[in-house]
């Protein structure tokens, strides 16, 4: 859900000539001139600015403010090469003019040549330090190579010196939003707004800023506000379906991705988020096709691995070929889908894995695999490659044809040492996961406080904790309930524990994929707009037969979800 930055606009040279000492007609006459070319920039007239900035520019070469708005109207007219030249030009004329060195950054920035922008506004600065404007585009030209914090002060630099700064507010909310500050994003994203109550790029980043706090509805007001000002605006569309899909009012969120696809059909961000929609309806035959598009996103594209050997979508034979599977997302995920392997080895391939280091030991021996490769070790001869997602594509996936699980083996050694460790059992052993990746984008969702779980730990089970970290206010409960046990374990111990267990109960993290996959009985806690892995409809999952999903009624309502796990642990016990 990209959030908007406000683009900033180059400073127009309306001073030019109209108020100064003129030493001849000819110059009187351009001044003229340049006015009426002023006057058509008011009123859109590109073309018009052009035909006399050039008149102008015929006669005088160094004419200065000429040059600054040709080199805008270019930028306007998308051809950034010809502004880049024309405002170099000008800045090189006035080199003590902020004005001219800002303009020229906000081109280079919108080239991505953010170094180059960064020197421009420091010049900018350099000449007049409490130019609000430079000030705001520096910030902007220091979020993308991530230094954000650095971007924050130069927000509430402008901000402390121009405190009605719409543009300001809002930028200063993306960064905030980058920051992973959600809250005090959307107090920027509020005032922006109360200063500019139209302004729809606001409105629609505080949209994203409210879906992610896991407030939807709130979010819908917003874009619906966004679209009302711009209705072809097709991200704010796209993010209104997010938020519909959240609500889970399924169809009216359907109608919302098709309209932001019509708007801007070469879109990845919103071809992958219809993509993991519909996923989630149990679309497969278009959702896995659509869900290649990720590689086209930024974020993705950093992570995508590019080899020599071709990629295999299903369409190669396999035998006698090695195939090279490689992870691309979490650990959840590579658990969830090297079941692929065993589809692979079936068509006769030589199947390798790559894998995150810790799930090396476990994975280690699997069924159908050849080779298990830590990421980063060097790689064996291998004829295709296929990333860990895209391997329902390539199989044809849909919901009635999903492989099983390929079982893990468990570390005998391992085992051996955590079953002496635990000692003899004299209750029903539970495992217990209640939170996950802070830094996971739905992790608001999906994880809960320890504290939260309190009815439960009652009850008279031997609890273990499989959590590896533990925040700091679950930390005063398992203090405060000795009877949880728990160690902090790596993953292939936690593999062991959960061997020991007779029940494990997660929330949607790695731990309940482990769970699943090794075939031990999981019960999965999951947010009311669950991840698309997790059938909307029923108690069942279609990835794991040994898994029943505990779904919130509502957003949010983890007290019945709660109570509904403690009933049925009463019938457990």
């Amino acid at each position: 859900m990209p959030k908007k930055p406000r683009p900033p606009r180059p400073v127009v040279p309306t001073h030019g000539f109209a108020n100064a000492s003129l030493a001849t007609t000819g110059a009187q006459r351009l001044a003229q001139i340049f006015q009426r070319a002023v006057e058509a920039l008011r009123r859109g007239d590109r073309g018009e600015v052009e035909r006399l900035c050039r008149h102008i520019i015929a006669a005088n070469a160094d004419h200065y403010d000429a040059l600054t708005l040709l080199g805008i109207v270019a930028a306007q007219s998308q051809r950034p090469t010809e502004a880049v030249a024309l405002l170099s030009r000008a800045a090189a004329l006035r080199p003590t003019h902020a004005e001219a060195h800002n303009n020229l950054g906000i081109v280079l920035r919108g080239l991505g040549r953010h170094a180059e922008a960064l020197a421009c506004f420091d010049r900018a600065l350099l000449v007049k330090p409490d130019y609000a404007e430079a000030l705001n585009n520096r910030g902007m030209a220091l979020r993308c190579p991530g230094r954000h914090d650095e971007a924050l002060a130069c927000f509430d630099r402008a901000l402390f010196l121009k405190p009605d700064y719409a543009e300001a507010h809002n930028n200063r909310g993306v960064t905030l939003c980058d920051l992973g500050n959600l809250e005090e994003a959307i107090a920027s994203f509020d005032r922006a707004l109360s200063l500019m109550p139209a302004y729809s790029e606001a409105l629609n980043n505080c949209g994203v800023a409210l879906v992610s706090v896991g407030r939807p509805s709130d979010a819908l007001a917003c874009f619906n506000r966004a679209l009302a000002i711009r209705p072809d605006d097709a991200m704010a569309m796209n993010n209104r379906g997010n938020a519909l899909s959240d609500l889970r009012r399924n169809d009216e969120a359907l109608a919302s991705y098709e309209r932001a696809l019509a708007l801007a059909p070469d879109s990845a961000t919103i071809r992958y988020d219809l993509a993991l929609f519909r996923l989630l309806l149990g679309d497969f035959a278009r959702g896995w096709l659509e869900h290649e598009w990720r590689w086209k996103q930024p974020k993705w594209a950093a992570i995508r691995r590019d080899f020599a050997q071709p990629l295999w979508l299903g369409a190669e034979p396999l035998d006698g070929k090695t195939l090279l599977l490689h992870h691309e997302q979490g650990l959840g995920d590579t658990l969830q889908f090297c079941r692929y392997a065993r589809l692979a080895a079936a068509r006769g391939a030589r199947v390798v894995l790559v894998v995150q280091p810790p799930l090396v030991p476990l994975l280690t021996g699997l069924d159908s695999v050849a080779e298990v490769l830590p990421t980063g070790a060097a790689l064996p001869p291998f004829d295709f490659h296929c990333p860990l997602l895209s391997l329902p594509l390539a199989f044809g996936t849909r919901p009635e044809t999903i492989p099983p699980p390929i079982v893990p083996r468990s570390d005998p050694t391992r085992l051996a040492v955590w079953c002496e460790r635990l000692g003899e059992k004299s209750r029903p052993r539970i495992g217990l996961a209640w939170s996950g990746n802070p830094g996971y984008r739905n992790d608001r969702n999906r994880s809960l406080a320890l504290a939260e779980l309190a009815p439960l730990l009652s009850q008279d089970f031997e609890w273990i904790s499989l959590q590896k970290d533990v925040r700091a206010d679950d930390g005063s409960v398992l203090t405060a309930y000795p009877g949880i046990r728990h160690f902090g374990a790596g993953f292939a111990d936690t593999a062991a524990l959960i061997e020991l267990t007779d029940l494990v109960i997660a929330v949607d993290t790695s731990i309940a994929h482990l769970a699943g996959t090794m075939g031990k009985r999981v019960w999965i806690l999951l947010a009311f707009n669950a991840d698309w892995r997790w059938p909307k409809d029923g108690d069942d999952s279609p990835w794991y037969p040994t898994a029943r999903l505990f779904r919130q009624p509502a957003l949010g309502d983890w007290a019945s979800v709660v109570e509904r796990l403690r009933g049925e642990l009463a019938a457990l016990a």
